[in-house]
């Protein structure tokens, strides 16, 4: 028979468990610390293969954060968040920042690579064995990407949309666009990735909705521009990772998975999928954001970029299912399955992401 007694920890050994999960936090922050160091080291590789020790913090924190958040029965956040802000380190070079140029001297770095590899190699087993891989092989692909799109187009009010329409207060808006403003300010840059190789309509489709995220060329148009205006307006940073402290981890595993799928050409699919489902979903998002924002009696600017994306990304939804998704499922009927996965991890991560942002917001406030 189960016994109904709780028994209550004793002080000491609370107080001890509240020092261990100190000290934990303490070292994650550490090794970051160390890894930036790291990053900027002139001749960084050759410097290693003579003194290997000046890592050994690091690799020893990056062991334990792997063990702690990705092979352990209760996945442990900081080292989630350590993991994650490490790997957007690492991933970040892939783009240009115009800042100063020195700041790239180990972008082809081996031992970087190495600790990329190292991080997604668990995370990536992680993340999939969260996905009935087996029951999408056996999909009707276009059927099924038809269905999942009609469905995302217009979903019912989750929980979390219903905080951010009825109950977010402006200073919760202004957090919002704190976190937002981590993808805001530099959007759609990784999708230059996929655009490179044999010219065709499904080439055409992706050229076009980068063109349109970039304003067509004009500054003005662009919309990480938008985005600005509304940050300018609170008299917040309009800085491109201004705010990259406050980016809860599910936040950076969107990025990060993102900088993978459009890195390997062999995830292009996945990417495709992916991008699909950012695409149809987003209107509904911004929709929310937009209610809030006019709730609040807030300015046009204050909330412009929401309203731009909602017109264009409507459109781009149709592009990326019509043009791109259904002719990849017709070109790679084999692997078409694909797409579907791609399509359900960014919903997944999306949706834990967005949980992850509106708890953040709670708890600010």
């Amino acid at each position: 028979m189960q016994s109904n007694l709780v028994i209550f920890p004793k002080t000491e050994a609370a107080k001890n468990s509240r020092q261990t999960k100190e000290r934990t936090i303490t070292k994650y922050d550490r090794a970051e610390e160390q890894f930036i160091e790291l990053l900027a080291m002139e001749d960084l590789d050759n410097k290693l293969n003579a003194n290997p020790s000046i890592a050994s913090e690091f690799e020893q924190s990056l062991s334990m954060a792997i063990e702690a958040a990705y092979k352990n029965d209760r996945s442990d956040e900081q080292a989630h968040r350590f993991l994650q802000r490490i790997l957007y380190r690492i991933n970040r070079l892939k783009l240009f920042w115009y800042d100063d140029l020195q700041h790239y001297t180990n972008e082809r770095s081996l031992y970087l690579h190495s600790c990329r590899d190292q991080i997604e190699a668990a995370w990536q087993q992680w993340e999939l064995a969260q996905i009935d891989v087996a029951a999408l092989q056996q999909l009707d692909v276009k059927q099924a990407l038809i269905e999942r799109a009609s469905a995302d187009l217009n979903p019912p009010l989750s929980e979390n949309s219903r905080y951010i329409r009825e109950e977010m207060t402006e200073a919760g808006y202004r957090h919002l666009l704190a976190i937002g403003s981590f993808d805001g300010l530099v959007e759609g840059s990784r999708l230059c990735y996929v655009l490179g190789g044999a010219a065709n309509e499904i080439q055409c489709t992706l050229v076009r909705v980068l063109l349109e995220e970039y304003g067509n060329g004009r500054l003005a148009r662009k919309h990480s521009t938008f985005f600005a205006q509304m940050l300018a307006e609170f008299g917040m940073n309009t800085e491109p990772e201004g705010y990259f402290d406050l980016v809860p981890w599910e936040v950076l595993a969107c990025d990060n998975h993102n900088f993978l799928t459009t890195d390997r050409k062999r995830y292009f699919l996945r990417y495709s999928g992916a991008l699909t489902y950012f695409e149809v979903a987003g209107p509904a998002t911004y929709k929310n954001y937009l209610a809030a924002a006019q709730r609040l009696e807030l300015s046009e600017a204050a909330m412009g970029y929401w309203e731009l994306h909602i017109k264009e990304d409507e459109r781009h939804g149709r592009w990326m299912l019509d043009d791109v998704a259904l002719s990849l499922a017709e070109r790679y009927p084999n692997d078409a399955w694909e797409l579907v996965l791609g399509y359900d991890q960014e919903k997944q991560m999306g949706d834990r992401a967005a949980s992850a942002v509106v708890r953040s917001i709670r708890e600010a406030k």
